[in-house]
């Protein structure tokens, strides 16, 4: 029987140091003799430590987690740009952010949104089971539920969050804003001769650039294309492909900007 005990633990803490490593006035201790340079390089080394053991729960050997460890580290600095873009995105388009810091320290979409950053490399690594776990701490945290396999650009910005749910073939633009509650999920599902669900295939939509998705909206399906600059009125319920500037509302209609 594998065990899995302390995989957990050890996912929180190297998703811990590594973002202390890319905003250490804003994690971990203070650093040591007032030295920055000496404090992000330790939180980096802890960070691939802890790494390291999450990794070893589900590789093959020493080799394996380490080769995986490497390429995380060697895709750290793009997805550090990646979590800034962020992080702009949540302070300009939210009036009552007074600052950077209080998005990082604050906004649940951070703590959401940096997570699936991080878990979406090793998914994309083909690492097994810890991307989903690092996910799914962060959904618990913030009620926000991202799929570490969606495929999401720069400027991401979740407001409020609460309720999200963002499946696992999602393609999200750049410069895209959601509010709480918005669901983009499948339609249907595959099922096999035998009753079972298939696994894999299109299931969730596509969204383009500068898309903003009000309060509860709910789309659905792997055929469904949000065009760019298009916007999802609250509670609206879509299951068939928005044309770019187009503006959906809770009465059906369906507008193009002016």
């Amino acid at each position: 029987m594998n065990t899995y005990l302390g995989l957990q633990d050890a996912v929180a803490s190297f998703t811990g140091h590594l973002l202390a490593a890319m905003f250490p006035n804003c994690f971990g201790a203070e650093p040591p003799a007032g030295d920055w340079e000496e404090k992000v390089r330790l939180e980096r080394a802890l960070g691939r430590t802890e790494l390291l053991r999450a990794m070893s729960y589900v590789s093959s050997g020493p080799q394996q987690s380490a080769q995986w460890a490497d390429a995380l580290e060697g895709r750290l600095a793009h997805i550090e740009e990646l979590i800034r873009t962020d992080v702009d995105a949540a302070y300009e388009g939210d009036p009552a952010a007074k600052s950077r810091e209080e998005v990082i320290l604050a906004y649940p979409a951070f703590a959401a949104i940096s997570t699936y950053r991080f878990a979406h490399e090793l998914y994309q690594l083909g690492v097994p089971i810890v991307p989903r776990v690092m996910t799914e701490q962060a959904h618990s945290a913030t009620g926000i539920d991202i799929h570490p396999g969606a495929s999401i650009g720069p400027y991401f910005f979740i407001d409020h969050g609460t309720g999200v749910v963002i499946g696992e073939t999602t393609t999200i633009g750049e410069h895209v804003k959601l509010y709480q509650h918005v669901t983009l999920g499948a339609k249907s599902f595959a099922v096999a001769e035998d009753g079972t669900l298939v696994k894999g295939g299109k299931r969730h939509p596509d969204i383009g650039n500068h898309v903003v998705i009000y309060a509860g909206a709910t789309i659905l399906g792997g055929s469904v294309r949000i065009g760019d600059g298009a916007v999802i009125g609250g509670n609206t319920w879509v299951t068939s492909s928005v044309e770019p500037g187009e503006t959906v509302t809770l009465s059906g209609q369906r507008r193009k900007k002016k």
